[in-house]
């Protein structure tokens, strides 16, 4: 399937978009794109944000720009890196069945697949503000994360029962 796809696919079945994912040798490359692809995308739904920061407070948007994109693009993944270990350690106490490389799987496509809310979010930040608004569709993207990755420990669950 395509990503696109997969995305959509993501928010109706996640669990059988993880154990897609999940089905055989997962691939540090692909991680490793997965997780580069969200940061990406996360730096430019920072934009509006960004645009409007500048013109509120007299900036440089330039200047503005690279922070975000020193954040987003080269610490964020080493964030995410350690994230996905704490996560790891969490699952292996609780379930006792994910090894390190599916973890980071449903982290990273966790993240990327909610890409949507997160160019909304950018959207409200940068033409409504701080606010409700901005409050309420956050909330709703750390849900969707919290949800997906949820559902892919359900899919290593799974997976792991079937070859048992």
């Amino acid at each position: 399937m395509s990503i696109v796809q997969d995305i959509i696919t993501t928010y109706r079945k996640p669990q059988q978009v993880f154990a897609g994912l999940l089905d055989g040798e997962v691939s540090e490359s692909r991680t490793l794109a997965i997780l580069m692809g969200g940061c990406v995308g996360t730096f430019v739904s920072s934009w509006p944000a960004l645009a409007r920061q500048a013109h509120l407070e007299a900036k440089d948007v330039t200047d503005l720009m690279g922070g975000a994109l020193l954040a987003w693009v080269f610490i964020m993944p080493l964030v995410f890196y350690v994230l996905a270990m704490m996560l790891w350690g969490i699952q292996r106490v609780l379930m006792g069945r994910a090894r390190m490389d599916q973890v980071r799987i449903v982290l990273f496509w966790s993240f990327f697949a909610s890409l949507p809310f997160m160019f909304l979010h950018g959207l409200v930040r940068g033409f409504i503000g701080a606010g409700g608004a901005q409050n309420i569709v956050g909330f709703i993207w750390f849900a969707i994360i919290v949800w997906f990755v949820t559902s892919g420990f359900k899919a290593i669950s799974k997976l792991g029962k079937s070859h048992d």
